[in-house]
């Protein structure tokens, strides 16, 4: 990717220096305040041994939890 001119670099700081950034108010959020009742957080140790069973098995780590907590609950798969 090509450098940025002195004169294009000027006009970027210029724009965000005098943009000002809008907010949603009421309603709509961002993708992780959207989404935050399904973010779990991991320990280092947790995270390394989901992503290589998940691999092992070829899923991906959501895939493999799921089966997982769908086999815990006794539910059957969905498919």
């Amino acid at each position: 990717m090509p450098e940025m001119t002195e004169e294009e670099a000027d006009a970027l700081d210029e724009l965000w220096t005098k943009t000002t950034p809008e907010i949603k108010v009421g309603g709509g959020g961002g993708f992780f305040s959207e989404h935050r009742a399904r973010m779990v957080i991991l320990d280092e140790q947790t995270a390394r041994i989901l992503n290589a069973k998940a691999m092992a098995v070829r899923q991906t780590p959501s895939e493999l939890l799921m089966s997982i907590i769908r086999k815990e609950l006794n539910l059957a798969p969905q498919v």
